[in-house]
């Protein structure tokens, strides 16, 4: 499993061909409390960089970009009920979309873990 970064703090996991799409402990910290989350629909084909969901906290709402092109096979459904899921666990439980990966090359523009942690400061 790999998991990139990217500049508007969304993190990818790879595994296989399956990406988990998020946002990262440092994008729900300047959020604050997440109340509304809006997922993309199952099966929507996504290109890199396009908008793909909105997570709307109680100081402002946040565009969630496609790290990665793909189709979108899974949304989290808990997300629903229960959006704070991404407060307390951002990169486990509060994670937001799954997609196919399209094009495993697009990885490499995104930032690795130390490099994000270099760009989050």
């Amino acid at each position: 499993m790999t998991t990139k970064f990217t500049e508007d703090h969304e993190y990818v996991t790879v595994d296989g061909d399956t990406g988990t799409v998020g946002i990262t402990v440092f994008a729900q910290d300047q959020l604050g409390d997440v109340v509304f989350v809006e997922l993309p629909e199952v099966g929507r084909e996504l290109s890199k960089g396009d908008e793909a969901a909105v997570v709307e906290s109680v100081k402002a709402a946040s565009e969630i970009y496609a790290p990665l092109s793909g189709t979108v096979t899974e949304v989290n459904a808990a997300l629903s009920g229960e959006p704070g899921l991404i407060n307390q666990d951002p990169a486990g439980a509060g994670w937001l979309f799954k997609l196919t990966v399209r094009d495993h090359a697009e990885l490499e523009t995104l930032m690795d873990e130390a490099a994000y942690a270099e760009h989050a400061k």
